[in-house]
């Protein structure tokens, strides 16, 4: 009896010690186990970006720790610290500061853990093992393509006033929404249709920091008093809804929006939802809708691919230079929106309801 008893207590222990060291149920849970990192929820795409992906994960079996750092970037090195802490097996980060992450990425490096950029590339280490994204620069060209159309610069003597925006400096997508409408942009500059009243060019002059809205909105009504006195703004250059909407609060408590002295041009970007309102109204004149419903499914089949030692699928190995790599990317295509084809993009795909607009 002695005998049986220990044999069968070394056969409990065996078993537990296996449970533990798999994470819980055996063999094929060893891997099961996601991070996700979110800049922020003060933007409703981000909601959308990480609980999308989170219920994709879950409905898998994989269990998901999915953070919100609201643009405070100490809080996201904290969150990701801890999440390589617990073990996690894949992270999945949308950085809220390209560089930050470094040193944390590293260790989740030493620990085997596999990193994937989403949506804003981390920059300066070689340990981001993919990256998946949208087509950031032609972002760019549908914004300022639609601003080009809509003043039928290819007809038009003009000149038309132009005043640009970019995006948050530390987010290396700016760059790239930014260089794609300037690609678009600058030889209407150069020839003196477009102009560019307060000569203001280049992100370190026209970059929104954390693309805070409010930013944006102080910035347009600084350049209205002090350019625009004598002359209207014709179109502006925003590269992100969030801008969007305050530059637009701008240029209407300058008056316009009236008879003589119409709304100039306003591009955007996400198809948020106040902006898709703001765009039926008459208000913002456009937006790109970047699905990220398809974002997140692509980045899911990622993971699975790592998990399963599969090819990941990738459709760019060229563009984006880190600093220390070409990431291996997945790019996805962006939709240009506005009054004509707002219900076909987001109503008819289900990204938004017709009772959410009302």
């Amino acid at each position: 009896m002695k005998k049986l008893f220990a044999l069968l207590l070394v056969m409990v222990m065996a078993f537990s010690f296996t449970g533990c060291t798999n994470g819980g149920s055996g063999e094929e849970d060893k891997f099961d186990y996601v991070g996700i990192a979110m800049p922020t929820q003060s933007s409703t795409r981000w909601i959308s970006d990480g609980n999308t992906m989170k219920d994709l994960l879950e409905s898998k079996g994989y269990r998901v720790d999915l953070q919100y750092a609201e643009d405070n970037i100490e809080a996201q090195v904290a969150q990701v610290e801890n999440m390589v802490t617990k073990g996690v097996n894949v992270l999945v980060i949308a950085a809220i500061d390209n560089q930050s992450l470094n040193d944390v990425i590293q260790k989740a490096k030493d620990q085997g853990i596999t990193v994937i950029a989403y949506d804003r590339l981390i920059l300066g280490t070689e340990h981001v093992s993919y990256y998946a994204t949208f087509d950031n620069f032609k972002v760019g060209v549908q914004q300022a393509t639609y601003i080009v159309e809509k003043l039928d610069l290819a007809n038009a003597t003009g000149p038309f006033n132009i005043e640009l925006f970019g995006g948050s400096p530390d987010d290396n997508n700016s760059y790239f929404f930014y260089d794609g409408a300037i690609s678009v942009l600058k030889p209407y500059i150069d020839n003196g249709k477009l102009v560019v009243v307060s000569g203001e060019m280049g992100i370190d002059k026209v970059g929104t920091l954390r693309w805070d809205g409010s930013v944006a909105m102080a910035r347009m009504q600084n350049l209205i008093s002090a350019h625009y006195t004598d002359k209207n703004v014709d179109a502006v250059l925003s590269p992100y809804d969030g801008l969007s909407i305050g530059i637009l609060a701008a240029v209407k408590a300058a008056g316009y929006g009236v008879a003589g002295k119409p709304l100039p041009i306003i591009t955007g970007q996400d198809a948020e939802l106040p902006s898709v309102k703001s765009i039926i109204a008459g208000e913002q004149s456009q937006t790109v809708f970047k699905d990220t419903r398809e974002l997140a499914k692509k980045t899911v089949e990622m993971i699975e691919a790592v998990k399963n030692g599969t090819t990941v699928p990738i459709n760019d190995t060229k563009t984006y230079d880190n600093g220390k790599k070409i990431v291996p990317s997945y790019l996805l295509e962006p939709v240009s929106v506005d009054i004509n084809n707002y219900r076909e993009a987001l109503i008819d795909t289900g990204y938004w309801k017709d009772s959410d607009l009302n």
